[in-house]
């Protein structure tokens, strides 16, 4: 509350008061801040006076006796006179510039009974109440005076309402005292600052807001997480035909026993990391990673035709290449070599969960991916039949090779084969080709496998960059 609206409550009771001095009932004999009511437009209208004879036999409590005059306390006059009105009139407007009840700050005196005690004994030094106000207070110097005098211990050295209200004028002299538009002011003011304000906040909500879009949209697939948002409800969605990689890698527990958990951590964090930046550039899935493992799909929840075998390929491809050039930081003789199964065919794929929702894949082809992986052998891409049958008939540009027959659990025996790399114009393996041993070595445990297998492929064995 600012000067302003203290001066225009101090003068809308000063007017009220210079009313009732003029009129027959020559006083109000019962000024309190509690008889000082607030209208509509601000303005301040008095109540509890007159009916003098009830007041004449009613009992007062001490609380209600803190405004009444010290001469009125003495003679136990329960009518009272305009210089008694002047004396509570002070009493008010120490409340109103204080904005605490009267006597708040006086000498820590607790109970009414004290008060009432040290104001009616009339003391050298008369017992009022004592202004403490903020540094900085707006409050006119002026207005501390009038109060003073209004609550002098003798009432003929009070001023009149007449003069009260002269003064007040003075106070704000050269000004507009139109509370109304003071309001208005202000309101205009307020409201200027709080757009501002509403901006600046609403700026702020919407960067946290791309913040945890940021976030959602790496924990489910876009199109997922924008049906969450919407609040829409996700059934469990089928995919006719889709291509999923499993990777692990090889030998994680040997080397996870040479690091610190610390360590550990840094490694798949490196690791996952420079994945996570060659999936950006295709059209795939990450789906989760459990420890050393990492799983994606393509062809969900975008749909992308027959592309899908060739997207997760050409990742598979650019995994392979990366782990030429990266290396364990605390132990850099140390090469990674990963495992991959890759596979296609229907899938099933939805949210799981409410409180950590996570988007799931099931179905068979789900677990021959896993069984491709886990039958795969280091540096290798192990593929199906379904999936060279995309990438050497329906889209064609791969080389692959037949690794045999393989018992795969829970399956049987399956022909499997290895993705070699990309075929270039003059249907050689391309500089792309993939493994992270030399092809003579690469060549060697292909014919070693294949002794196994019971089946010798043929292995195309070009040049590698």
């Amino acid at each position: 509350m600012d000067w302003f609206f203290k001066y225009s409550i101090i003068k809308d009771i000063a007017a009220g008061l210079e009313f009732m001095h003029s009129t027959f009932l020559h006083f109000h004999g019962n000024l309190t801040s509690r008889t000082c009511l607030i209208d509509d437009r601000w303005q301040i209208k008095l109540s509890d006076f007159g009916l003098k004879t009830i007041r004449a036999s009613e009992s007062k409590s001490a609380e209600k006796l803190l405004w009444t005059a010290p001469e009125h306390l003495r003679d136990d006059d329960k009518l009272g006179s305009p210089q008694g009105d002047i004396y509570s009139f002070a009493i008010v407007c120490s409340e109103i510039v204080t904005r605490q009840r009267p006597y708040h700050f006086t000498n820590n005196v607790e109970s009414a009974q004290e008060i009432i005690y040290h104001v009616k004994k009339g003391e050298s030094q008369p017992f009022r109440p004592i202004f403490h106000l903020p540094e900085g207070s707006d409050v006119n110097p002026a207005m501390i005076h009038l109060i003073k005098d209004c609550w002098d211990e003798e009432p003929d050295g009070r001023p009149n309402i007449r003069g009260v209200r002269t003064l007040l004028k003075g106070m704000m002299k050269g000004r507009n005292s139109n509370l109304m538009d003071h309001v208005m002011n202000m309101m205009e003011r307020y409201a200027g600052t709080l757009e501002q304000e509403v901006d600046e906040r609403t700026k702020e909500l919407l960067e946290e807001k791309k913040k945890s879009d940021v976030l959602l949209y790496r924990m489910l697939p876009r199109q997922v997480a924008d049906k969450l948002k919407a609040g829409q409800s996700l059934e469990p969605e089928s995919f006719d035909n889709v291509t999923i990689f499993f990777s692990d890698v090889v030998s994680f527990t040997n080397l996870a026993s040479r690091c610190t958990p610390l360590e550990v951590v840094n490694l798949l964090n490196e690791l996952y990391t420079n994945f996570d930046g060659i999936i950006d550039s295709f059209d795939v899935y990450k789906v989760e990673t459990i420890g050393d493992g990492y799983l994606c799909v393509s062809g969900l929840p975008h749909r992308n035709g027959n592309m899908h075998a060739r997207e997760i390929a050409d990742m598979s491809l650019a995994f392979m290449r990366s782990l030429r050039t990266f290396r364990v930081p605390h132990l850099p003789s140390e090469k990674i070599n990963l495992r991959i199964g890759i596979h296609t065919g229907p899938c099933v794929a939805g949210v799981v969960g409410m409180s950590m929702p996570r988007y799931c894949l099931f179905g068979d082809t789900v677990n021959t991916a896993s069984r491709m992986e886990s039958h795969g052998k280091p540096g290798h891409i192990h593929i199906t039949a379904e999936t060279k049958e995309y990438l050497t008939k329906i889209i064609g540009g791969y080389e692959t090779a037949s690794r045999g027959e393989v018992i795969i659990k829970g399956k049987g025996v399956l022909e499997t084969f290895w993705l070699v790399g990309l075929k270039s114009k003059d249907s050689e393996v391309s500089t792309q080709a993939i493994s992270t041993t030399p092809l003579a070595e690469m060549d060697t445990k292909y014919r070693k496998s294949a002794k196994k297998d019971k089946k010798l492929p043929n292995i195309p064995t070009p040049d590698l960059i």
